[in-house]
């Protein structure tokens, strides 16, 4: 059937049109490496394969990973690429490395080889690498809500640093954040007459979670922002560095780390703490505050996998030490 060019309609001229007129750009040998860390929504996340597959190409191969040194890599056959492997896993336990961080960098490999086999550059998977077991959060100790007060009183409420400091605490007392969480904020995610924040949550990508405030967190986090320069932008950072080099600039996941570390040490706190101790604190305290309500309590530590949260309660109630007790006074 004869048509007339001039009466197709766009839809009509691209349906008819040669698929390599849009796609003909595809590169043949594609840069796995650079499509793997593109794929990865977190830049925490990117910057830790990045490291990993770095580590990788560097002890088996003492060069960094180009395009070519991945695509002859990716080209293997299986029993050549999982020997490799092993013989890398190998030289990670020889320089003293943990478990966690094995697994880690393997499945960081894993991921390279599952992205090399989505762009059909290679032919095998690494499955048959097993990881270590590892027992996770085998200390979910922290500090103990009074500790946490005398933290708290340290901070002069009469200064700004002191006005930032107080409200940064609340926050990861009251809310269990964790310090990316935190970083992240922005003036507009606070809202002070719903009493709420609106947080990105870990593993969420962009999707926002909105998280309710108490009544002491909504006034510290008031009493900071009235501290600052009236007319915030709403994408101003919620908490900013005050030291005369970084002075305006959003607070580091570093800074933060060191503000925790700084009001511990001067409550004369022992243990090492980070955010992330304090997290565990506060679902601690929280599991002891509800009898154990791991539902109640999962709302405030935005644990995916009920499990993880089960692991703070068995480590809460000390079942091995009361048991071992028993067992003593039986012989006694």
């Amino acid at each position: 059937m004869y048509y007339n060019k001039q009466s197709l309609s766009p839809l009509e001229h691209s349906l008819n049109a040669k698929i390599e007129r849009h796609f003909d750009t595809l590169d043949t040998d594609p840069d796995v490496l650079t499509q793997l860390l593109a794929d990865k929504r977190s830049p925490n996340t990117r910057r830790a394969y990045e490291k990993d597959v770095r580590d990788f190409f560097l002890q088996m191969t003492h060069a960094e990973p180009t395009q070519d040194a991945v695509l002859e890599f990716l080209h293997l056959e299986r029993p050549q690429a999982t020997a490799v492997v092993l013989k890398y896993k190998a030289k990670l336990f020889d320089r003293g490395l943990t478990e966690a961080t094995v697994n880690r960098r393997l499945a960081a490999l894993k991921s390279l080889v599952a992205m090399g086999r989505k762009l059909g550059v290679c032919n095998y998977s690494l499955e048959d690498i097993k990881g270590e077991k590892v027992q996770r959060y085998r200390d979910t100790t922290g500090v103990s809500p009074e500790t946490y007060s005398r933290i708290l009183s340290w901070c002069d409420r009469t200064t700004q640093i002191g006005k930032r400091d107080y409200a940064l605490l609340k926050l990861l007392w009251d809310n269990a954040l964790r310090r990316n969480e935190v970083v992240q904020l922005n003036v507009s995610d606070f809202e002070e007459d719903a009493r709420t924040l609106t947080i990105l949550g870990k593993g969420k990508g962009t999707q926002s979670e909105i998280i309710e405030l108490s009544a002491n967190t909504t006034a510290a986090l008031v009493d900071w922002l009235e501290s600052r320069s009236p007319g915030l932008p709403n994408d101003a950072p919620l908490f900013i560095a005050l030291d005369f080099k970084h002075s305006g600039h959003r607070l580091t996941g570093d800074a933060i780390l060191k503000v925790v570390k700084r009001y511990c040490s001067r409550a004369g706190v022992k243990k090492v703490m980070s955010p992330h101790r304090i997290r565990h604190s506060a679902i601690t305290a929280a599991l002891d505050a509800t009898d154990g309500n791991l539902r109640k309590v999962q709302k405030l530590s935005r644990h995916s996998q009920l499990d993880t949260l089960m692991i703070y309660d068995d480590n809460r109630g000390r079942d091995q030490g009361e048991v071992t007790g028993l067992l003593d006074g039986l012989i006694d």
